[in-house]
């Protein structure tokens, strides 16, 4: 098993490499289903991968002249105040057991992975549909994207994932971006808050393995770099739904598995 999770790893920055995102949502089910690490440690070490596949993509973005640094401080700012709020102080007041209904408990793991199902769904729904996202607004509305960056902010504390099917759309929108500088930043964005959750999950004393942790992440950076020469020859866009599907039938599975058995 611990093998499959080494390679389900690869597919994680061969996600990123191709389709430029999606490779974040698998990283939750990856960890706790096949290295079986716990839910809740399990959203830190999300923060790690997340965070090294991003700034590595980023850096490449970087050379190209893709990123949007004003953009990406009005929008990371907000995202860094409400991760810090979810992971340092409300997420560790939360029992482990939330209720009990009958003789059924309704855990805070539980809870992680269901939202996270849903998570994955709702993206899986935006990479099948796959519509062009046109602009209205020609100008940067810093204040939307302010407070855009605070609600995605709270997914990243919750979950560990980076949001970039989240963030490009607020980018396009709401500064009036290019695809490809929208990407960038977006890159750059999920870095900042991912490197900012786990330093502050470090400093209230979050026991990492790092063994375990740098080997994934070195799994997905191979499978990254795979991913770029790939984009090379083969169209992003048009695996952008079959991964979809994909990851649609990973959130139903994992909403199945939790509830029913």
């Amino acid at each position: 098993m611990e093998y499959l999770g080494y390679f389900a790893s690869i597919i994680i920055g061969l996600s990123l490499g191709l389709i430029g995102g999606g490779g974040s949502i698998l990283t939750i089910p990856i960890l706790v289903y096949l290295f079986k690490v716990d839910p809740e440690l399990a959203t830190s070490y999300s923060l790690f991968i997340v965070g090294l596949t991003a700034i590595s993509g980023g850096y490449s973005h970087y050379k190209l002249g893709n990123l949007n640094l004003k953009s990406a401080f009005y929008f990371a700012i907000p995202s860094i105040i409400s991760i810090l709020i979810i992971r340092e102080v409300i997420f560790p007041q939360i029992a482990s057991t939330l209720f009990t209904i009958a003789s059924y408990a309704v855990s805070k793991d539980l809870l992680i992975m269901i939202v996270f199902a849903i998570l994955m769904i709702s993206a899986a729904l935006s990479m099948i549909k796959d519509r062009e996202i046109t602009v209205i607004n020609p100008k940067t509305n810093y204040k939307q994207l302010a407070f855009i960056g605070f609600l995605v902010g709270i997914v990243t504390g919750f979950l560990g994932a980076g949001g970039g099917f989240l963030i490009i759309p607020a980018l396009l929108f709401f500064a009036n971006l290019p695809m490809k500088e929208a990407v960038g930043t977006s890159l750059l964005i999920i870095f900042i808050n991912s490197a900012i959750g786990f330093a502050g999950d470090l400093y209230i004393g979050t026991v990492i393995d790092y063994k375990l942790l740098l080997l994934i992440s070195g799994m997905a950076f191979i499978g990254m770099l795979l991913g770029i020469q790939l984009s090379k020859k083969i169209d992003g866009d048009k695996l952008k739904p079959i991964f979809g599907w994909f990851v649609l039938v990973m959130g139903i599975y994992i909403i199945t598995k939790e509830v029913f058995f």
